[in-house]
């Protein structure tokens, strides 16, 4: 098991280079990086092959390794894609997050559900040339990727190291918060291999309407210590990508957060014998 931080973040707010980024990572005590290959991340998809090698040559100088990236990659035929996976398997990256496919409206998921079938037949054939294991993200609201029996009903046919579920138990909190988040975890059990960290509360935003905001793991509405007792049931031993999907901050408040998350993830984690 792995303790990555997103760089997501890192580059949004404080606008930081791999360099900045990597000594802020390694300062706050985590093993890697979940890096983002994507438009607008650490990483832009068109230079993958150049500048991939570089960035994880620079974070493996701190002291940090780099099993999992970030990319926006739904289909094969996307430019750049196979670039991303071939440059991806030279660095010994084994995982690449995909992007997200959006729930179109009422009435068309069957069809859509059939048009990401398609999709993964292509991503699974990078997989299964470079090495690389696909996650396909839960993400809470107009995705496909919403739902975890959906997820499951998508990669049942695969072997789980050609494509895996990465959950998302704060985005699944918000979709299912009684225990929709631990039927999630049961269905997909065999095919969970990465696991994001964030947490959300709910705010009233009206008259009849609220809206969930990422607040500190220690505040939030995912019981972690019984998320954590089910993927150690289950055997999971992959990495673990904290989110600190904070706004509305700067770089310093950035850090304090992301310090007193990954801090109240290690105590949840020891305290059931994870580490």
């Amino acid at each position: 098991m792995q303790l990555l931080m997103f760089s997501k973040m890192l580059k949004n707010i404080g606008g930081l280079s791999i360099e900045e980024a990597g000594d802020y990572i390694a300062d706050l005590g985590f093993d890697g990086v979940d890096l983002t290959v994507r438009p607008g991340g650490h990483v832009l998809p068109e230079e993958a092959g150049s500048k991939l090698p570089e960035a994880i040559e620079i974070l493996n100088s701190k002291g940090l390794s780099v099993p999992m990236i970030t990319s926006n990659i739904t289909s094969a035929d996307e430019k750049y894609a196979e670039e991303i996976f071939k440059s991806a398997s030279e660095c010994n990256v084994q995982f690449v997050k995909l992007g997200y496919w959006r729930y179109m409206g009422f009435g068309k998921l069957k069809d859509q559900i059939n048009h990401v079938k398609s999709d993964l037949k292509g991503i699974s054939r990078l997989c299964e040339e470079y090495g690389i294991t696909a996650g396909l993200h839960i993400h809470s609201g107009d995705f496909i990727t919403s739902n975890a029996a959906l997820l499951y009903l998508l990669l049942r046919e695969y072997d789980p190291n050609v494509l895996c579920a990465y959950i998302d138990p704060g985005h699944m909190a918000i979709e299912g918060g009684l225990s929709g988040w631990k039927i999630g975890i049961d269905i997909l059990q065999e095919y969970i291999r990465i696991v994001a960290v964030k947490d959300f509360g709910w705010f009233r935003e009206g008259d009849k309407k609220w809206m969930a905001r990422v607040i500190p793991l220690s505040e939030g509405i995912v019981p972690w210590n019984e998320v954590f007792k089910y993927l150690k049931c289950i055997g999971f031993d992959g990495p673990i990508s904290l989110h600190s999907e904070y706004h509305n901050i700067n770089l310093k408040g950035l850090i304090e957060l992301t310090k007193r998350d990954l801090q109240y993830l290690k105590r949840v984690l020891k305290s059931i014998g994870f580490i």
